[in-house]
């Protein structure tokens, strides 16, 4: 007897329908019907009566279900306990790019609640040195663009972010829903240190150019997005910046850039066949966050048939 056939078992019990099981398990719906054939002939009894119209627990099998529910919910358990035991008195180093993206902070949130006895220290640092320090060992898990990251950094990407520009609160597009990408030609454009982030800035030149233009540089260069708002709130120049990084600048307002819609991808770094556990308590609290919130959702029409809107998006395999 499997653990998997108790699992297909379970989940049959609750659909009572062959078809949704194995979509929920997913497997094929003739694979789950041999499995709970094989555990029936293990047991010697029928724990499923069938027909064309319904399908039905047997009075056997409503009595081994109470049994499995248990087993299964013993085995959640001890995953529990085992990861919390591994994380326990653990060290996490995270690295994070700008201290204005709310992506990170919210995936550690739950990474604390799991693993309330791991210890996670932040670092900011740009891409660049977050793979740097990766690479020395002086760093865990980075957070960022993955265009330019060595062989021996692997990434994932968790959030597709949507691009926008960030302006002055009187810039005549601050009150507008949308804004084509077109329209920034000519327009001073705020950029970060190359040093710090030559990826960031890579991606709003394509961008651009995608637009059809050249984008135009501020003279000068910021070192975060909140320092960035600074200097755009006073009307000088705008900057383009992923929606969790703009929208709660005081005294500016993030737009939305439209025709084409951009995405600028956010992945999860780590040294490559880093399998440590606090690594992985991050890898599966990211997952998780990402499908809850929808941040790999692309739900605009444009998304189908633009290439930016997905540009960066392959990744290296964990």
């Amino acid at each position: 007897m499997e653990l998997r056939q108790l699992r297909y078992f379970a989940t049959l019990a609750e659909e009572l329908h062959f078809g949704r099981a194995a979509a929920r398990e997913h497997i094929v719906q003739s694979g789950l019907s041999q499995q709970i054939q094989r555990l029936e002939r293990e047991l010697g009894v029928p724990l499923v009566e069938r027909s064309t119209h319904h399908v039905r627990l047997t009075s056997a099998g409503a009595v081994f279900l109470v049994e499995v529910q248990q087993i299964l919910s013993h085995i959640e358990r001890a995953k529990t306990a085992a990861r919390s035991a591994t994380a326990a008195g653990a060290v996490l180093r995270v690295g994070v790019g700008d201290a204005s993206c709310d992506s990170m902070p919210q995936v550690l949130r739950v990474v604390q609640s799991r693993h309330p006895g791991l210890e996670i220290h932040h670092i900011e640092a740009g891409v660049p040195k977050q793979c740097q320090l990766l690479v020395d060992g002086r760093l865990d898990v980075g957070f960022g663009r993955a265009s330019r990251v060595p062989p021996v950094v692997a990434s994932e990407v968790v959030r597709l972010d949507r691009m926008g520009v960030l302006v002055a609160v009187t810039h005549p597009i601050a009150g507008l829903e949308s804004v084509p990408v077109s329209s920034l030609a000519g327009e001073p454009m705020l950029f970060a240190p190359e040093s710090r982030a030559p990826e960031f800035n890579e991606f709003i030149g394509e961008m651009c150019r995608s637009a059809g233009f050249t984008p135009t540089p501020y003279p000068g260069t910021v070192q975060s997005v909140r320092c960035a708002a600074y200097v755009v709130s006073e009307g000088r120049c705008m900057m383009c910046v992923p929606q969790s990084f703009g929208e709660a600048q005081t005294g500016t307002r993030w737009v939305p850039l439209a025709n084409p819609v951009a995405r600028y991808p956010l992945s999860l770094l780590r040294r490559a066949g880093d399998r440590a556990a606090p690594v992985a308590a991050v890898r599966e609290c990211a997952r998780a966050v990402s499908t809850r919130l929808g941040w790999m959702d692309t739900d605009d029409a444009a998304d189908a048939c633009n290439p930016l809107a997905r540009a960066g998006v392959a990744a290296h395999p964990w």
